[in-house]
């Protein structure tokens, strides 16, 4: 059996903060050769970064990849949109749930998988402004916890 390796490159921890995780796909991505050498320097940023539905095609639209210094005459566009690898019944199943009200698929995590740059997507729905408040109570509850246990033991 192969040995499946997994190295993060990014994680978007403020979609954590903002939205609400119903489910988790992976996807590839189509990238060019001075974007990979860039991903792996860590030149890349999530900021306001979702997928968009076109044509049948699913696309990763506001990831950021810093152009690649070393790339020679080719030009990079820094924030182009990204085609995803997904099944044409992935692409329809996803396209179908983000129609409902309410629903977003935004990457969580950017990773290699043997050699190849995968995007964890999660479909999400936003949260209200006092779920946010009751996430950070529940954190601030738990780190005051961890914090007590701690204290005791020493």
């Amino acid at each position: 059996m192969s040995e499946e390796r997994h190295q993060s490159i990014l994680r978007n921890k403020k979609a954590g903060h903002n939205f609400e995780f119903l489910e988790f796909i992976e996807a590839g991505l189509v990238l060019s050769g001075g974007e990979i050498k860039s991903i792996r320097k860590g030149d890349v940023n999530f900021h306001d970064a979702h997928v968009a539905f076109r044509r049948g095609e699913a696309f990763l639209v506001g990831l950021h990849i810093a152009p690649y210094a070393n790339a020679g005459y080719v030009p990079q566009e820094a924030d182009r949109e990204r085609k995803l690898l997904l099944h044409t019944r992935e692409i329809n199943m996803l396209a179908a749930k983000v129609a409902q009200k309410g629903l977003a698929i935004v990457p969580v995590n950017l990773h290699f998988r043997n050699g190849k740059v995968k995007a964890e997507l999660a479909l999400s729905r936003g949260k209200k402004m006092h779920d946010q408040r009751e996430d950070l109570k529940e954190a601030a509850e738990n780190r005051d916890a961890g914090r007590e246990m701690f204290g005791s033991r020493f």
